[in-house]
């Protein structure tokens, strides 16, 4: 879709866009579409020029589909989409980690296109989900990474965070970078009833019924993660306006970890979409946190001082 049509006649709740082309089937008068935030469609070669290839990790659950970027440093990043995606919004910063000679791999899980379905047809946010991570984590160690960042958005986030605490290779993690992350389930299924237009005094319901279909049940949970006990150098991005993942957890999760954990705000982005509102600044913040100088104390070491751009 182009630019906002200035002049237009709209709504005062609508704004009107020329749509200049259609990649996947076609659109008619009438027809309801939602907007994501990834930028490209197709995998790393038609979309971005990239060489790659086309793997079936072995899961819990069956076969799962993934791409894998070549590069020339022995620390992979593994990049997981959350929300409302697929992995194609992991292209958002494939070529970005690609120029910086990042090995990239960017499983499906669960439910994913291609990917086998949960036994029960429902996304857990994460609690479940992070085992198909941990497949992709195994794989990475096997095939010869040295050191491992983990790259999540919203409840890829969720499931990078799972897995740096559970899998049985988490000494292999060095680092996280989390998008959006939703650190409270409860606010995230609050406003995704919000958003589906639930009455207010129905929420404490909706929230309720989720938890028992997905047996979700936060931190109150045996074996739940521990927010507080994040050892590792982790990026966020997140802003004020993320109404799905409220940005005052990340927050308080960076203020509780001064020296493990740096924030990065972003204003004016909704959920998922913190490198759509300023790519250049994001991108600067990711360099300066996966290769750092060598006074950088806190950003990941795993890419090794000789190899810092």
């Amino acid at each position: 879709m182009g630019p906002v049509l200035e002049g237009a006649p709209d709504s005062a709740d609508t704004v009107v866009r020329r749509l200049e082309h259609v990649t996947h089937g076609s659109l008619e008068p009438g027809d309801r579409a939602w907007l994501t935030p990834n930028l490209y469609v197709g995998d790393p070669g038609s979309a971005l020029g990239l060489d790659h290839t086309a793997l079936d990790l072995p899961g819990e659950l069956g076969p799962l589909p993934a791409w894998f970027v070549p590069g020339a440093r022995d620390t992979w990043v593994i990049a997981v989409h959350g929300l409302g995606t697929t992995r194609e919004h992991t292209m958002n910063v494939m070529e970005f980690l690609h120029r910086h000679r990042f090995p990239v791999l960017a499983p499906a899980y669960r439910g994913d296109p291609g990917a086998p379905r949960s036994p029960d047809g429902l996304n857990h946010l994460g609690e479940t989900e992070w085992r198909d991570l941990d497949a992709a984590l195994h794989h990475a160690v096997d095939a010869g990474a040295r050191q491992v960042v983990l790259y999540g958005w919203s409840t890829g986030a969720t499931m990078a965070l799972r897995a740096a605490a559970r899998s049985e290779v988490r000494a292999r993690v060095a680092g996280l970078v989390l998008d959006s992350p939703v650190l409270n389930w409860e606010a995230t299924l609050r406003a995704l009833a919000s958003a589906r237009h639930t009455p207010g005094m129905l929420l404490p319901l909706a929230v309720r019924a989720a938890q028992g279909r997905t047996g979700l049940y936060g931190d109150r949970r045996p074996g739940a993660v521990h927010l507080d006990r994040i050892s590792v150098p982790t990026q966020i991005f997140h802003g004020p306006d993320d109404t799905v993942a409220p940005w005052k957890f990340s927050r308080r999760l960076a203020a509780g970890h001064p020296n493990t954990i740096t924030l990065h705000t972003v204003r004016g982005a909704p959920h998922a979409a913190m490198w759509n509102a300023d790519a250049h600044a994001y991108e600067e913040a990711l360099r300066r946190f996966l290769t750092p100088d060598v006074t950088a104390g806190r950003a990941v070491r795993a890419a090794g001082a000789e190899d810092s751009v």
